[in-house]
């Protein structure tokens, strides 16, 4: 027998008011009470009043609670889009906007993929035209080419990345998104703060650059927020960086976007052979952008329209450069071709650009203007003459290839040679304006926000350190008035550059403590700024003599050093001491017995340099900050005061003043006796082109004869071609050292002969925008480090100690090189010799040295 279930007789409520109330309060006392982590948050009511009582620790304001935006997500409504429908739009942004030629099955394949990702709104919200402009930018920086196709897998993988980062038919950004770096597309209508919305933060309408920066080579410096207060600055070393070679950004050309790139790969001392002809591609860029900016290669678009003769904005006839590869069958023309001079497999000479090589003729050449500049093989010249075809060309069977790409048969009569001209600094930078001003001191145009050595880009703290330039250094010298033509530039704007120092004589010992004497004289805080001393620190390579103790020795040279310099504590702790190796320098000369080295090479090891470092903290331990004076302290007291030190950097290397409103490059190279050993000799050149007071130039072992006809008569040097020289500002080593520089005469001259070799060097180099241009058997250099020889922007000061040139103080286009030579004069016993640079330059507006000689 089954029972059935109890039933649950139903609570009986209390009829009684008071019996309901007292039940209540009971059940509420036997419940217990929660843990107060596991309780209940209930919002405050919006009517709270607000108390900021100790008691119950509430502020008065209470702070709104933020609760991140659910971000909503739209509904696409796919369709099919007709290309002929998209092509308009299409064109508009590819071919008018990008330069790119759009093929029928690109068209298909983006119809498809913006009628299913776009929907019915491509064309009313303006979807279609944003993808379109992703996907330019994305081909470009993938260097796509020209045409665009659709059965190239870069566009398949443009698309698939668009297609995982598009949202209701738009573009998203961010760190699941597109990189900032490969495009500068960026919706309006998108959130700037998604990442922080994410972390739970408020959003910000900021939008950081940094990464977009970084890929443009701009600098991270470009906020003027970040700099220090002007007013505790009171020492220039404050803004004094020496830039190491292998520290320099590695900036590329891009032709395609015409400016310039950080190289995103890894640099290396053994890369691929694949970078040597990158080296030989972006020197080559870099020149033919120059002349393409300049006013002589730019024509009319009005005198091309009628037909007439191009002519450059300023009237003059316009030039045109040809790629080697139009010239075949075009046989008697006369053309203009830009390319590197190159020695063919059968020895005779050829110029090589992007697009061929071809044999080169110069027996009947002359340069422009007349004996100015040396060429050598491994330049990048201007060749002015006429193509000659023939039958066979020299070198087939020799030269690899022929045709386009390779050597193109016949040859090219060259009849006038020259450098390709040089561009201001202040044309590059797109600056103008007095130094010091920072009224309106930028202009449009040129490659001012980039960061060429990583002090900062001139757009973005030009103006700011010329202030600092004009307070620290400028005004105090226009202030003084006891002031004079013949003190004006002294003090704390100096910089002191001794040549060649071999610690192996004696007499060179001598000579440094004489010089160091003379300024460790001068009165307290107008002490020069940086001394420049550079090698070779020794006569021969040392260190390449096998069992002789060769690095015991070299050592021992260097702790002679640092006893000379320990007799002049001042100067050691007021002043920034920077060492330059040369050839005969470790650790590389012990290869190398002090043959020419790949450039740049590394400083002097720590090992031998020790002692002279101490001599620097023993003498910043003696002066300390309490014994500074007043000028050095500054606003901010002892803090601000600059210890000395001394600095061993590479060879080349720049030196910053300012950022970038003093750039100095320092080089050691004999890079006269090389360029005469390997010039071409032209029509011409012989005794009566010398200037009278030297002997002519010998051809020498290596050297290359093209010359057929050397007893013709030269062309006048009193020509027209005259016109085209550049002035330039000399002080010959013979003047008074106490002398200031003074301009050159009006009417022309006969110039001495080692004025005549200094301009050579100058201008050869400065043209040619590069601190080696030789072949790399004659001059090797690091292919990955090869963009820090560049002279590209030029920089205000260049100094180049070359024992083979006589010393010279010449400023070229606004740059102003100089050449200390040796610190001993040759042939003169007890003569010290050095070059005293003044960055200020209140006689001339800017930067000037002058050749100082002294007895010992």
């Amino acid at each position: 027998m089954m029972s059935s279930p109890r039933k649950s007789s139903p609570q009986k409520t209390p009829r009684n008011p008071e019996d309901r109330d007292r039940g209540d309060k009971a059940s509420r006392r036997v419940k217990p009470l929660a843990p107060p982590f596991f309780a209940q948050k209930n919002a405050q009511p919006s009517n709270a009043i607000p108390s900021s009582s100790p008691a119950f620790a509430t502020p008065a304001h209470p702070l709104k609670p933020f609760s991140a935006p659910v971000p909503s997500k739209s509904v696409v409504l796919p369709i099919i889009l007709p290309p002929p429908t998209l092509r308009p739009l299409a064109f508009r942004t590819f071919t008018k906007k990008h330069g790119l030629t759009l093929a029928s099955s690109a068209l298909q394949e983006l119809a498809t993929f913006i009628g299913r990702h776009c929907g019915t709104e491509w064309r009313e919200a303006g979807l279609a035209e944003k993808v379109l402009e992703e996907v330019a930018r994305s081909w470009k920086n993938r260097n796509g080419g020209v045409i665009v196709d659709g059965s190239s897998p870069e566009l398949k993988d443009i698309l698939k990345t668009l297609e995982g980062n598009m949202s209701g038919g738009r573009i998203v950004t961010g760190p699941k998104g597109i990189s900032r770096q490969n495009s500068l597309l960026l919706d309006s209508n998108q959130e700037a703060g998604n990442v922080s919305i994410q972390l739970g933060l408020r959003p910000t309408p900021s939008l950081s650059r940094e990464d977009s920066q970084a890929s443009f080579g701009i600098s991270t410096l470009s906020t003027a927020d970040d700099l220090p207060e002007d007013e505790t600055l009171s020492d220039a070393r404050k803004w004094l960086k020496v830039i190491d070679a292998f520290d320099q950004p590695r900036l590329v050309y891009n032709v395609a976007k015409k400016h310039f790139e950080r190289d995103p790969s890894k640099p290396s001392l053994l890369p691929p052979a694949s970078h040597k002809t990158g080296v030989f591609r972006s020197r080559f860029d870099i020149i033919h952008q120059r002349l393409l900016r300049n006013e002589s290669f730019q024509s009319s678009a009005v005198t091309v329209a009628r037909g007439a003769r191009s002519k450059g904005p300023g009237g003059m006839p316009s030039h045109k450069i040809t790629p080697i590869a139009n010239l075949l069958g075009r046989h008697g023309s006369n053309h203009l071709l830009l390319g590197m001079l190159v020695v063919l497999p059968t020895g005779n000479l050829a110029i090589s650009d992007l697009t061929g090589t071809i044999a080169l003729d110069l027996s009947q050449a002359v340069s422009i203007p007349h004996d100015s500049a040396w060429f050598t093989p491994g330049m990048i010249v201007l060749v002015d003459g006429i193509y000659e075809e023939e039958e066979e060309h020299t070198g087939k069977g020799l030269s690899g290839s022929s045709g386009v790409g390779g050597t193109i048969g016949g040859r090219f009569q060259g009849f006038f040679i020259g450098q390709p001209p040089c561009e201001k600094r202040k044309v590059t930078l797109g600056v103008t304006g007095l130094d010091g001003d920072s009224a309106n001191h930028t202009i449009g145009g040129g490659f001012g926000w980039i960061d060429f050595i990583g002090v900062g880009s001139e757009r973005a703290v030009g103006s700011r350190m010329r202030k600092l330039e004009h307070r620290i250094l400028r005004q105090p010298l226009l202030n003084d008035a006891s002031s004079t033509p013949s003190t004006l530039g002294g003090g704390r704007s100096r910089v002191i550059i001794i040549g060649e120092l071999n610690l192996d004589k004696p007499r060179a010992i001598q000579a440094l403590k004489k010089i160091l004497g003379l300024y460790a004289a001068d009165p307290e805080g107008t002490t020069p700024m940086t001394f420049i001393l550079v090698g070779n620190f020794t006569t021969h390579a040392i260190m390449a003599r096998g069992m002789t103790g060769g690095s015991i020795e070299y050592k021992e040279y260097f702790d002679s050093l640092a006893a000379a310099l320990s007799d002049y504590p001042t100067l050691l702790a007021s002043s920034t001491f920077v060492f330059v190796p040369g050839d005969n320098d470790g650790w590389i000369s012990s290869f190398t017995a002090g043959a020419a080295i790949p450039l740049p090479r590394k400083p002097v090891p720590d090992l031998f340099t020790s002692r002279v470092r101490r001599a620097f903290a023993a003498a910043n331990a003696e002066k300390g900050p309490a014994n500074a004076t007043k000028e050095e302290q500054g606003p901010g007291g002892g803090e601000n005061v600059v210890k000395g030190e001394a600095i061993w950097t590479t060879n080349p290397s720049r030196i910053s003043v300012f950022g970038p409103v003093n750039e100095i490059v320092v080089f050691r190279d004999d890079a006269t006796a090389r360029l005469r050993r390997s010039s071409v000799r032209l029509k011409g050149m012989g005794d009566e082109n010398n200037g009278g007071d030297g002997p002519a130039d010998v051809e020498m072992s290596g050297a290359i004869d093209l010359t057929n006809d050397q007893q013709k008569d030269a062309i006048d040097p009193t020509s027209d071609q005259q016109d085209d020289e550049m002035e330039v500002d000399v002080d010959d080593a013979g003047n008074d050292i106490n002398q200031s520089p003074t301009a050159a005469a009006p009417q022309k001259e006969a110039l001495p002969y080692d004025t005549m070799i200094a301009r050579k060097l100058v201008k050869t180099l400065l043209d040619q925008g590069h601190l080696a241009p030789f072949k790399q058997t004659t001059r090797p250099v690091h292919w990955d480090y090869a963009s820090s020889l560049y002279l590209y922007p030029l920089p205000t000061a260049m100094v180049l100690v070359d024992t083979t040139a006589p010393p010279f103080c010449i400023t070229y286009e606004g740059c102003h090189v100089m050449n200390p030579s040796s610190i001993l004069v040759p042939g003169r016993k007890g003569i010290a010799r050095w070059v005293e640079y003044d960055i200020v330059g209140l006689e001339r507006g800017s930067g000037f040295g002058k050749v100082r000689e002294c007895m010992f």
